[in-house]
């Protein structure tokens, strides 16, 4: 399974980004935590624009596999782009788990993530993506 084959909620990546603006904010990036069923996976996150970056708070993540992380990714660049985003800002709490999932820290640390203390958030696994082509 790729990750445009993953399903998000039920809909495809191309499916969410065919829905209007309005109601993608109003859905996903109101800055309230949701629950969001991704694949196989279920996801604990927080979504939300600050002015001209994308905030992507990812708090638990159950069950699925590796692939969870690169569907968000992707489908966060695309959403982007259409936005005219600047900036992906990754926070993924999976620092000081009870019980670590150390395939998900060794992939956040491949892909380039650093353990930073976050003001009001704490300390995150974090990302900075430059958002390209927007």
């Amino acid at each position: 399974m790729t990750a445009r084959d993953v399903k998000f909620e039920g809909l495809t990546p191309d499916e969410i980004l065919d829905l209007d603006v309005a109601d993608v904010d109003e859905l996903v990036f109101n800055g309230e935590a949701v629950v969001v069923n991704i694949g196989s996976a279920q996801i604990l996150g927080q979504f939300s624009l600050q002015g001209d970056v994308m905030v992507i708070e990812l708090a638990q993540i159950d069950g699925g596999g590796e692939g969870v992380l690169p569907a968000i990714g992707s489908l966060a660049s695309k959403l982007a782009k259409q936005r005219d985003i600047r900036e992906i800002e990754w926070q993924v709490h999976a620092v000081t788990c009870a019980q670590p999932n150390l395939k998900l820290r060794q992939m956040l640390v491949r892909r380039g993530f650093e353990i930073r203390k976050v003001d009001g958030v704490g300390e995150v696994y974090h990302q900075v993506l430059t958002v390209t082509g927007s």
